[in-house]
């Protein structure tokens, strides 16, 4: 590490179990993210400021006027342009150390084993089941742990997947949920709750820190402030994870 990095993570370095060998653990880790927008863009975000070396980044799209209320990493001037590009500008901007693979299309059959290959942990931050399936699959098949997080209108969750030891995203949700849509009710500090949230369990996950959720399902409902786990059991037979 050089003496500029120790200057600026030196009070995270402070925490006990973490210090200079988690600083370099986060400096050499690549972490893929899917969807950097609302939950997306505050991961990236967090990474970011906390050292993580590398992110590949997929997310396709023009910015539009209703992605500014929680999309943090887009500015107003940047309407009708690649989100991609503001997404890369702004996070060099408070990292300039941090290498960017930017793509600018969302995950797909075509690209999602390319994506997955190129990190060490993954966040799952998509709004459609056919993108987080498709992560969930490719992420179990190469042995990579995956983050998922999502939120709809005041409520959130959040689980983190290890191959071969936890349940996956299809013992989860063994079927596609109906609710889910590409438009949904979101005040973006909602999205930023999780968002944060699942910074932190990627931190855990590389640094070796910490208890990760790990079959167990984190709720939130922010309009009561209640916070509660339940216990998720992997699912023998379950066509993506049980023979890992």
């Amino acid at each position: 590490m050089t003496s500029e990095e120790r200057a600026i993570y030196e009070w995270q370095m402070w925490i006990p179990d973490f210090g200079e060998a988690g600083q370099t653990k986060l400096k050499q880790a690549s972490v893929l993210i899917s969807r950097c927008g609302g939950v997306g863009g505050n991961v990236a975000w967090q990474l970011a400021a906390a050292g993580v070396g590398r992110l590949v980044i997929a997310h396709g799209g023009n910015l539009k006027p209703s992605d500014l209320n929680r999309q943090t990493l887009m500015t107003h001037d940047h309407l009708g342009k690649p989100r991609i590009d503001s997404i890369v500008r702004r996070l060099q901007a408070l990292n300039p150390r941090l290498e960017i693979a930017a793509h600018g299309a969302n995950v797909s059959e075509a690209n999602v084993a390319r994506l997955v290959g190129q990190a060490d942990v993954v966040v799952d931050c998509a709004p459609l089941f056919e993108e987080r399936y498709l992560m969930n699959r490719e992420a179990m098949r190469q042995r990579k742990p995956m983050v998922e997080a999502a939120m709809y209108e005041m409520t959130a969750q959040l689980m983190t997947f290890i191959p071969g030891q936890t349940a996956c995203l299809a013992c989860l949700f063994p079927e596609q949920r109906p609710d889910w849509r590409r438009q949904f009710p979101v005040f973006g500090a909602v999205a930023g709750t999780v968002g944060c949230l699942a910074a932190v369990e990627v931190i855990k996950l590389i640094a070796g820190i910490g208890t990760p959720l790990s079959n167990r399902l984190l709720k939130m409902d922010l309009r009561t402030m209640t916070f509660r786990t339940f216990t998720v059991q992997r699912d023998p037979s379950c066509p993506v994870c049980a023979n890992l």
